[in-house]
């Protein structure tokens, strides 16, 4: 008789255990159509403060590669979008870290950024993780290169499921309900 196409995973515990020994039981490590979607919900929703609190002129400035050609006053408006484009979200990922624990469009999505252990950051990861966001935030090479990188890290087994800022900063992307219970009370 022949074997049967099905198989059963007779090993115990949760992905986020078998892949990374500190976590705590029953932690689910949340899928990257959750984190990409959660990212988008962000850009989105800072880019259109930014464009309102502008009347409308944000985004133009933003996007006109033209002014590197005109005169020196259109070349400071153009850096001074930019600059202002990256300090906005770098504040935004900061201190929504620290008051909420995430993002609000990670917030929305049920997604928590947390230790390898389940535990919440403290308040001092929350601005090197905001920096490190921001390479997504580039023109063309970020989210075609770095971001579609980091999105097949997520989804592999030997990355641990991880992107680069969550190595780097020794996080984790976790669905929310799935932690300890006195991690879920520091989440907001």
């Amino acid at each position: 008789m022949a074997e049967s196409p099905v198989s059963l995973y007779q090993g115990g515990g949760t992905l986020a255990q078998a892949v990374l020994a500190s976590a705590p039981e029953g932690m689910l490590i949340a899928p990257i159509w959750k984190r990409i979607a959660a990212f988008v919900l962000d850009v989105l929703a800072i880019s259109l403060l930014l464009e309102v609190l502008s009347r409308f002129r944000f985004l133009s400035v933003l996007a006109s590669w033209g002014y590197l050609a005109e005169g020196s006053e259109y070349k400071f408006s153009f850096f001074v979008t930019w600059i202002i484009f990256f300090s906005a979200f770098y504040l935004y990922w900061k201190y929504t870290g620290r008051v909420y624990g995430r993002s609000l469009g990670q917030r929305a999505f049920r997604i928590a950024i947390v230790h390898d252990n389940g535990t919440a950051l403290e308040q001092h990861h929350w601005g090197s993780r905001a920096v490190s966001k921001l390479i997504y935030l580039l023109p063309l090479i970020g989210p075609l290169w770095f971001g579609l990188r980091d999105a097949f890290d997520a989804r592999s087994e030997d990355a641990e499921y991880r992107t680069s800022i969550d190595k780097k900063n020794h996080t984790v992307a976790a669905v929310d309900w799935s932690l300890p219970v006195e991690t879920r009370t520091k989440l907001r």
